[in-house]
Order: structure tokens, then C-alpha cells, then sequence
């Protein structure tokens, strides 16, 4: 079975990622994707989708090839019942004849094998712990994520493998195997096509087979179906009637998330678990592909009114099964699926911290962990795209940036724009001044073509400080543009103001000298401007910083190094 994602209908809402058990899910910005080596096939991911943009297909391509080749065996699963209601299961067999199957079997023969199997590993009671290995969604789970419970899998194949290699054994090795149901990955590699209902029903649609105009009895004598030893899905009824829910020797465990419990209690605390009957929903029944959850009951009615009584013997010629290997080893993967530690670290530290020092694990990603969501970027699956608080972060870094000019250190013109009108608005409500600095490098070209570029950065830079050395925290100084300052002197009048000045004036003409350069070659002229309302005389509200250019223009004409008031 592949799962694909309909980029037509995905919106990136990460209602998959959230849900998906395997981490097979890799976001790279807003085009989201199944990885296929990760997948689990386990189908969460299809109800959780809010606008069906993941689809399930099986090799329905093959399955109609080996149909018509008219020698195919089909194993069809008894969920069918389910599928294809109103239609009787007997209706949906004859179907399967008339679309070109040469034998329709309906699973039980692999339960039964597999029961068989189980019912002798149960006779031995110094196995300590055991997960039942029927269900290919936990056994792959257990492979990739708890390698260390791979020892304790039931050495038994899944019932579809078990009757796939009867049904060779039976009508010969070179016979086709095709499975339909809704785990099409029970089969591994033991069938030749697996197919959902839907593509069956196409397939049905294709061979202009209607299921409904089928007759409702068996057109053909039916390969035995009913069961003698096991229940759907391989376990032996005798097992499931002997033990009950609080012995200590058979547990009953329903959903992925017990297996990291298991692997506790099993690998680090050293427990004998007993028999765990472990499967990722309540059985095929409650599989994603057949509907939504709360319609479980009625599935299991459906099921349980075309079951057939029970077999007073064994269902299974016992020549043929004595030549079946119904056994099976799980192989351990070398490197396992985990990203480099550093790797991983390196993401970490890239998201940072919640303000409390504790990792976000916000959620807002799909991961239920920024260690979970981490380990998936740094396996390439999703990207730092995908966490807000990383992307709060890079957005506070950005504002940071524009209120600081790279260079120097000070506030850019926009952070003094904005400070210019809150200081008039506050001035308009207080009735108190405040004064404004406009500082002009006086021979800046001249030290750009003389000592070059860099130079003329380190001046600017030394400036900067100079201009941030003479004013208090509650002041403002930024870069106005090039070799252009701004100081916003808050609470002083135009007297105040010039002192200031001075002084800013004086600094530069020292720093020049220290730096190396000839006398007069680095100083600045500055005009000085106050905002005083009420009292007159004073530029008009918001054109302060318009007098102190032009304060400064008359700086520049009494022969620079100068400083000028906005006064006539």
C-alpha cells in the first residue's frame, strides 16, 4: 500500500504530522510528503485529514493483469462484508469468480495456520515476554523505533503470509497471489498484489461486473471459511477464552502508543510482560480505510452476522501445512532511522529556549516535542519553516535589525522617526521641551579618498560613540544617513543643548587627532533646535528636526567645527 498527498487538495495544515506515529511525514515549506522508506502504512493519517488530501492505493494495475491471466488465488479479507454492504459476502465472491480469479479463499486458512503456531509457543511457559507479531504495522514500528523489543516479536509470519505460502503449496509455487483488504502490507512479500476494496470495486467496474447482480449463494463450492481453532487475525480462540484481562501471563494493548511502555518495562526495568496482543487500532474492523470510529459496532455486526459457525475440525490439510513455513525472523536495522546527535542539537539550539529555560514543545509544528520536531529537520523530513517560535525569534532579530544601524550601533532613522513623534505628542501633553542635535562630519570625502573606505568606517564608528558618550539612557542617538547624526535630548532646553553640543563637538575633534589623522581633518558642525510649546520663539510642532538642519547649515557656514542654535 502507498499513501500519497494530493498537493491540489493539501493546505499544509499539519493535522497529518501531528498524527503520524512513524515520522514519515516531510514538510519542506508548504508542500508536504510521505516518505515511504519510514511509513508505517498504519492509515492514522487518513482520518485526520480535514480535506482528504491523502489517498491509499494498493497495485491494482497487477491485481487486473493477474486477473485475467485466469490463474490468480485471491485471499479476500472478511472486513469485505463491511465494504461492500448491502451485497452479501456471497455476492462479493461470485464477483471475484466472474472478474477472472481463478480460487477466492477468505482468509481463515492463515488465521488458522497462525493460531496453530501460537497455540504452541503458549504450551511453552518460559518464553517470559512475547508481542504478537500478526499486525505488519507493529512489527514495523517495533523495527524502526523500539529496535531493543525485536528479540521479544513472536517468531510467527502474518496470517495473509501464512496463506499465501499454503495457497503455493496447495495449487503450486507458480500460482498468483493477490490480496485485498485494508492492511495491504500483511502480505509482504509473499503476495503478488494487494489491492483496498475501492480498487477491487473498480476492478469489478472494469470487468463490467456488477456485485449486486451476483447471486446470493455460492456459484461455486466455496473454499472452506469457516474457523476451527483461531479467531480474525490469527490468535486461537482457546488462548483469548483461557486468559483474562488482569492475568499477569496475556495483556491486552490497543494503540501504538503502548509500545513505549512495553519496551520500559521490558528493556530498562527488566518485567516479564507475559503475552502482549498489541495491535495499533481494534483490529482491521477499526482500520481507517473502512470508515470513521464511531461506527466500529456496526462494522463488527455486519462481520459477525455473515460469520459462519464454527469447524468442528481442522480447516487445513495437514499434508500441505506440514510443508508451510508459517515461522518468521525479524531482521534488525543496522543504522535505524535516528539523525546524528549533533545534528539534532544544532536544530535545538537554532529554536531556543521558552522564556522559563524549558523547551517550547508547543506543538504548533505537528510535533509533540521540538526534540521530536528537531530530530525530523535534522533527517531532512521538515524544515525550521515549520516552528513559530523559531520564526517569532528570526522575526524579533529582523525588527532588531532595522531598529539598529549595522554599522554604529545606533538607532536607524525609522526608530528616530518614530521617537521624534512620540517626544512631540508627550511634549504637547507635558508642556515640556526637549532639544534636537544634528551632527555633520565635516571632511568625510576627504578622509574616504585620502585614508579609504574602512577608515572612514572606523571614523564613522568612533563617532557613534562619542555621540552616545555625552547624552543619558533616556536620550536617543542614530544614524540619519551617511555621515549624518541625530541626538534627541529629552527634558533640556536650547541652552542645554548646546553644552551637549559642545562637548559632542569637542570629543570628535579629539578622536581625529588620537586616531592619526591632521589637525581639523576630523570634526563635525552641529546645529541644535528646541522644542519648547507655549513659550514662542521656537520652531513650529514636528518641523524640529527641519531647524536643527538648518541650524546646522549655519554651523557649516560660520566655518565648520562649529555649532549653531536654530535661533536667528
Amino acid at each position: 500500500m502507498d499513501f500519497r498527498i494530493d498537493p491540489d487538495l493539501c493546505v499544509a495544515c499539519m493535522a497529518c504530522v501531528r498524527v503520524c506515529p512513524a515520522d514519515a511525514v516531510a514538510v519542506e515549506g508548504t508542500q508536504i510528503r510521505i516518505v515511504d522508506d519510514t511509513c508505517t502504512r498504519c492509515g492514522l493519517c487518513l482520518p485526520a485529514c480535514p480535506h482528504d488530501a491523502i489517498k491509499a492505493s494498493g497495485d491494482v494495475a497487477r491485481a487486473g493483469e493477474l486477473a485475467l491471466s485466469g490463474r490468480a488465488a485471491l485471499i479476500l479479507s472478511v472486513e469485505c462484508a463491511v465494504f461492500f454492504y448491502p451485497a452479501t459476502p456471497e455476492q462479493v465472491v461470485n464477483a471475484c469468480y466472474a472478474s477472472g480469479f481463478r480460487i477466492v479463499h477468505r482468509g481463515v486458512l492463515g488465521d488458522e495456520l497462525v493460531a496453530k503456531e501460537y497455540l504452541t509457543l503458549w504450551a511453552d511457559e518460559g518464553w517470559g515476554s512475547m508481542i504478537r507479531s500478526t499486525c505488519p504495522v507493529i512489527v514495523e514500528t517495533v523495527r524502526t523505533q523500539y529496535p531493543e523489543l525485536i528479540p521479544y516479536l513472536a517468531p510467527i509470519a502474518t496470517p495473509i503470509a501464512a496463506e499465501a505460502r499454503y495457497l503455493k503449496g496447495l495449487h503450486g509455487a507458480e500460482t498468483p497471489i493477490v490480496y485485498a483488504g485494508v492492511c495491504l502490507t500483511e502480505g509482504g512479500r509473499d503476495v503478488d498484489a494487494a489491492i483496498t476494496f475501492e480498487e477491487l470495486a473498480d476492478l469489478f467496474r472494469r470487468h463490467g461486473v456488477k456485485v449486486e447482480n451476483q447471486a446470493p449463494y455460492f456459484t461455486r463450492v466455496p473454499e472452506e471459511r469457516r474457523r476451527h481453532l483461531s479467531t480474525a487475525g490469527g490468535l486461537p480462540l482457546e488462548l483469548l477464552m483461557e486468559e483474562t484481562h488482569a492475568s499477569r501471563r496475556f495483556r491486552k494493548v490497543r494503540g501504538l502508543g503502548g509500545l513505549e511502555a512495553i519496551a520500559r518495562a521490558v528493556a530498562v526495568d527488566r518485567i516479564d510482560v507475559g503475552f502482549v496482543d498489541i495491535l495499533p487500532c481494534e483490529g482491521c474492523l477499526d482500520h481507517p480505510l473502512l470508515g470513521p470510529p464511531n461506527e466500529l459496532f456496526r462494522r463488527r455486526a455486519i462481520v459477525g452476522a455473515t460469520e459462519p459457525v464454527r469447524a468442528r475440525g481442522p480447516v487445513v490439510e495437514e499434508t500441505v501445512a506440514r510443508g508451510v513455513r508459517v515461522g518468521e525472523a525479524f531482521p534488525i536495522l543496522r543504522n535505524g532511522h535516528r539523525p546524528p546527535a549533533e545534528a539534532v542539537e544544532a536544530v535545538l539550539e537554532e529554536i531556543g529556549l521558552a522564556p522559563n529555560g524549558r523547551p517550547w514543545d508547543c506543538g504548533a509544528c505537528g510535533y509533540a516535542t521540538c526534540r521530536a520536531f528537531a530530530e525530523s529537520a535534522a533527517a531532512g523530513r521538515t524544515t525550521l519553516k515549520s516552528c513559530p517560535p523559531y520564526l517569532d525569534k528570526v522575526g524579533r532579530q529582523a525588527q532588531l535589525q532595522a531598529a539598529v544601524d549595522g554599522l554604529t550601533g545606533l538607532a536607524t532613522y525609522r526608530v528616530l522617526r518614530d521617537r521624534l513623534a512620540s517626544e512631540v505628542a508627550r511634549s504637547d501633553r507635558t508642556h515640556d521641551s526637549f532639544a534636537v542635535l544634528f551632527v555633520d562630519l565635516d571632511n568625510f570625502k576627504q578622509v574616504n579618498d585620502r585614508f579609504g573606505h574602512e577608515a572612514g568606517n572606523d571614523v564613522l564608528k568612533s563617532t557613534a560613540r562619542e555621540c552616545t558618550a555625552h547624552i543619558r539612557t533616556t536620550d536617543l542617538a542614530a544614524r540619519y544617513g551617511g555621515d549624518e547624526f541625530v541626538l534627541v535630548v529629552v527634558h533640556t532646553g536650547l541652552e542645554g543643548a548646546r553644552v551637549v553640543a559642545d562637548k559632542v563637538r569637542t570629543g570628535v575633534e579629539v578622536m581625529g587627532r588620537d586616531l592619526g589623522y591632521p589637525e581639523g581633518l576630523v570634526t563635525v558642525s552641529i546645529g541644535v533646535a528646541e522644542l519648547a510649546p507655549g513659550r514662542g520663539g521656537g520652531p513650529e510642532r514636528g518641523d524640529v528636526l527641519v531647524a536643527a538642519d538648518r541650524a546646522l547649515y549655519r554651523a557649516k557656514a560660520l566655518g565648520r567645527n562649529q555649532v549653531a542654535t536654530g535661533a536667528a
